[in-house]
């Protein structure tokens, strides 16, 4: 796609290696919902520039096939900035607007990696949201002690953060969480910075729970 002038500009003020997402953040408070203009900044496939692009599109045009050109684009970069892209995505756009949240919820058993992380990840968020009322959480926890373990690493994770967070906010089932993580092992010998919180459920959860009761 060729840029307008305005794409340009603002593409070359983008920087890999100086520009924060508070940096975009500004910059997007101050273009507002521009659709198209995030498409040309999409269409520079650069990782700085997409980011930007999530924040300004306007999530009422996105739809099935749009966001399959997303999850295709985001298969070229490497697989950090691909997990952060389609994470910032879920965040940012689809789980705003319920009739994406309608798609998500159909992406369980997705041919797409990413779009399976997002059934996960966005089963989670609603927990975090404070939203425990979900009628599904004995299914998930099925699937996840059944099919976690054959699961890609990026949708794994997720699985693995639905889980902690049905057992840090639900504490009938905090029990049953923590022994997914006994049984599995997952990320049991994973090393985390300092004042980061391990993703092995039996750590994961007693902490996360330690801090609702400070």
């Amino acid at each position: 796609m060729k840029l307008s002038p305005k794409a340009k500009k603002i593409f070359s003020e983008i920087n890999k290696e100086t520009t924060k997402l508070g940096d975009l953040r500004k910059i997007a408070k101050e273009l507002k919902k521009d659709h198209n203009l995030a498409l040309e900044l999409w269409s520079t496939g650069k990782f700085m520039p997409r980011q930007l692009a999530i924040l300004i599109m306007d999530k009422k045009l996105l739809d099935q096939e749009l966001i399959d050109q997303f999850d295709k684009d985001i298969q070229q970069h490497e697989y950090e900035e691909r997990l952060h892209l389609i994470d910032w995505l879920m965040a940012n756009q689809l789980s705003k607007d319920k009739k994406i949240i309608t798609v998500i919820e159909s992406w369980e058993d997705s041919s797409s990696p990413l779009q399976r992380r997002v059934f996960w990840y966005y089963q989670a968020r609603l927990r975090w949201m404070g939203k425990t009322d979900q009628t599904n959480t004995e299914y998930l926890l099925n699937t996840i002690e059944s099919k976690m373990l054959d699961e890609v690493p990026e949708v794994q994770w997720a699985m693995n953060f639905t889980a902690g967070q049905i057992g840090k906010w639900q504490e009938q089932y905090r029990a049953r969480c923590i022994s997914i993580g006994e049984d599995t092992g997952l990320y049991k010998d994973e090393m985390v910075a300092k004042n980061c919180v391990p993703s092995y459920l039996p750590l994961f959860i007693p902490i996360e729970v330690a801090k609702l009761n400070k």
